[in-house]
């Protein structure tokens, strides 16, 4: 008997949402493109993450910046979230390490997000599954549904939810084009995730654990 497949369904546009207040004081984590200032908001076009690159209503790229609660969240959010569910060694080319830091941003104030939590998506009537957890497949549609939420609510600054890849982080994705530079300080803590082509301890730990090995 052929199996039965699962037909996705594109999760709804929520009506009526209250932005929540989430970031005073928070210390969060960052991986990106070391030619990119710490706290330099993403604009590029290019890249296929679930909730950028996006654009606005006129087609302009609206310039967003990934974060987590934990250095492992914002690794697990990138450079590793491709990692599959399997035993044993998983091998990835440690060529994605390079170019790229970790760094700390100090979030200075409560920027207006719309809740993904499970919580949260019960009252939106979306499934985890139609949204913040499906796979790369579907980024496309992730994205779309982002446009759309952004041009439906001029007040909201961003995203957050409860990682994917690590469920005991809490990631964030903000919009470069509604939040002051200010609001996001520089943690003055910023670290290349590979030097002279050696990993840096704390990707390699995490490897470990993972069981990946870094070639």
């Amino acid at each position: 008997m052929a199996k039965r497949v699962t037909r996705y369904v594109p999760p709804v546009i929520p009506s009526n949402i209250k932005p929540t207040p989430w970031g005073a004081g928070a210390t969060m984590h960052r991986v990106h493109e070391a030619i990119y200032a710490v706290g330099q908001f993403n604009p590029s076009p290019n890249g296929n993450a679930r909730f950028s690159p996006i654009h606005d209503p006129s087609g302009s790229v609206i310039p967003t910046l990934y974060a987590a609660t934990t250095p492992r969240g914002a690794l697990m959010e990138s450079v590793f979230r491709d990692v599959p569910y399997r035993t044993g060694l998983k091998n990835v080319d440690s060529k994605r390490l390079e170019g790229k830091s970790c760094s700390v941003l100090l979030f200075q104030t409560d920027f207006q997000l719309l809740d993904l939590s499970k919580v949260a998506l019960r009252g939106h009537g979306i499934q985890p599954r139609q949204l913040i957890d499906t796979t790369k497949a579907h980024y496309p549609v992730t994205r779309r549904w982002a446009e759309q939420v952004y041009a439906a609510y001029p007040r909201l600054q961003g995203l957050l939810w409860s990682s994917r890849q690590d469920d005991r982080a809490l990631a964030v994705v903000l919009f470069g084009s509604r939040v002051h530079p200010q609001d996001i300080l520089n943690g003055n803590r910023s670290r290349p995730l590979i030097k002279n082509g050696v990993p840096e301890d704390f990707v390699l730990e995490l490897a470990t654990d993972l069981k990946v090995l870094l070639k």
